[in-house]
């Protein structure tokens, strides 16, 4: 089975638009779907506590604050994504090992080209790094 991430151009635009922002740290967030849904319709911003060019990590109380209120609306994380500011969009050794959501689209943004953005989404479940089909559509059907 083909694995794919199917999600609405307007928040592949936001995610590009927090990357963009954010360089040259990388930025990061959620986007979060209802409970076995695999439709991400949430965009969350988060802070990278680093504030760093090469490494993300989510920042501890916010990422408390915002699993609990997924929580409180019966939601998951559908969506994980990150930027990388000066490589291609493509799972880092550091990423894969901090990866500890086995159900989310692990998704990338390159801002290394200041024109052109790659954008790109991952399966990381122990340890295996597997790409998928990106599907951007104008709405959900």
């Amino acid at each position: 089975m083909v694995s794919r991430l199917t999600i609405e151009r307007a928040i592949v635009d936001k995610i590009v638009a927090h990357a963009r922002a954010d360089h040259p740290d990388e930025a990061c967030g959620v986007v979060a779907g209802a409970i076995g849904s695999d439709r991400p319709v949430r965009f969350i911003a988060m802070t990278n506590a680093e504030r760093s060019p090469t490494f993300y990590r989510f920042d501890s109380m916010e990422q408390f604050q915002v699993w609990r209120e997924m929580d409180d609306r019966d939601e998951e994380p559908v969506v994980i994504y990150h930027s990388h500011t000066a490589t291609p969009a493509y799972p880092s050794r550091t990423d894969v090992s901090y990866a500890s959501e086995p159900n989310a689209h692990y998704v990338l943004v390159s801002t290394a080209d200041p024109d052109e953005h790659e954008f790109r989404s991952f399966r990381l479940v122990d340890g295996e790094v597997t790409e998928e089909e990106v599907q951007v559509v104008e709405t959900y059907g």
